[in-house]
């Protein structure tokens, strides 16, 4: 079943509210969802507080005269709201998401990174030059889609090519649900562009590898310097990392914006509703094979070969898909293995603990 995102497009109407007229908290992207969770609490003990930025030291966060960083101990992420805890700030409390950005960590640790939690809208930047990759923007799409949150694509640095078009339609058949938009970011447009998106109380997230220019869109929203920038390298079209954590910057109309460091590294893990929203076309086929179990690899009856027979499907689109699914697949079975195994050894500790304690020791 293809989920319906078209709540999540922007609206026309005037977007010039004030941020005088909007109190603290919504100025941070407080919203009824949030607030629905705290009826029956006392705030002024556990007063709401914003995940503004995540240190190794501890998380920064903000709320109604609250500006502190806290130390680490909440299972929480860039975007999180907080019922903070004065007493003991690490024991603070998570209020539920909306939505959670989210990755198998790099390397070979099998674990799952939070990237950004209760965005509204995922802009996903990428340039007209050697960055621009098919399958890495899916997978951009693919998290988005699987966090519910509405992706827009960003294409960049038009002026670095000889024709920008092709880059626009490529970006464009990745799926029909996907808005597409051409600017320069350091161009006096690119705010206006972008303002559709960026509501009183709405929150934005940039996405994107390094040096295609999310930072100079943060700046280009503020008019002024707010993240730092730097240059790609010529040879071959790559940045460096400018942005070294995620940050949180807030709009005077209260539009909270989330810039992020580039990602070098994408794995796909607990996304399959993602996977199958973005490849909803290759799903609806798949439901017309002769066989349930089809692996499309020429089995009579198969309703992608005939479409990529036929010219409606692209080969190299099935094998994204195959190559995500599996990846998917394999990723989200090692993660649910560490943490069958961890809670076995808890099991196991708990076990020792409670026997030593009936014998004394």
């Amino acid at each position: 079943m293809i989920r319906d995102y078209s709540q999540f497009l922007p609206s026309e109407g005037d977007q010039t509210e004030k941020a005088a007229e909007l109190d603290p908290l919504t100025q941070l992207g407080w919203q009824n969802f949030f607030a629905h969770q705290t009826l029956d609490r006392d705030l002024r003990e556990t007063p709401p507080v914003r995940v503004t930025s995540a240190h190794r030291n501890g998380l920064r966060v903000q709320g109604e005269e609250i500006d502190e960083l806290i130390p680490p101990g909440p299972e929480a992420t860039v975007g999180d709201w907080l019922l903070l805890n004065r007493a003991l700030p690490a024991n603070s409390e998570v209020l539920e998401r909306k939505s959670l950005f989210k990755r198998r960590a790099p390397g070979h640790d099998r674990s799952i990174q939070l990237i950004a939690a209760n965005a509204d809208t995922s802009f996903i930047v990428t340039s007209c030059n050697q960055d621009f990759n098919l399958a890495r923007l899916e997978r951009f799409i693919a998290l988005a889609f699987e966090a519910e949150v509405m992706p827009v694509i960003l294409l960049t640095k038009p002026d670095l090519c000889d024709d920008p078009i092709p880059y626009v339609e490529q970006a464009r058949s990745i799926s029909d649900r996907v808005p597409v938009v051409l600017l320069n970011a350091k161009s006096p447009e690119a705010r206006e562009q972008l303002a559709p998106w960026c509501k009183p109380g709405q929150t934005l997230v940039f996405l994107g590898s390094s040096g295609v220019g999310k930072s100079t869109l943060v700046n280009a929203l503020f008019g002024e310097g707010r993240a730092a920038t730097g240059e790609i390298r010529e040879d071959d079209a790559r940045g460096r990392h400018t942005t070294r954590h995620r940050q949180m910057h807030f709009m005077p109309n209260g539009c909270a914006v989330l810039d992020t460091p580039g990602m070098r590294e994408l794995q796909m893990a607990e996304a399959e509703s993602g996977i199958a929203d973005l490849f909803a076309d290759l799903e609806e086929l798949a439901g017309q094979c002769k066989f349930r179990n089809c692996a499309h690899e020429g089995e009579p009856g198969c309703a992608i070969a005939a479409a990529i027979a036929s010219g409606e499907v692209e080969e190299a689109r099935l094998q994204r898909w195959n190559k995500l699914k599996a990846e998917e697949s394999f990723n989200t079975a090692s993660l649910s293995e560490r943490k069958g195994k961890s809670k076995a050894l808890q099991k196991t500790i708990r076990a020792v603990q409670k026997r030593n304690r009936k014998s004394g020791r």
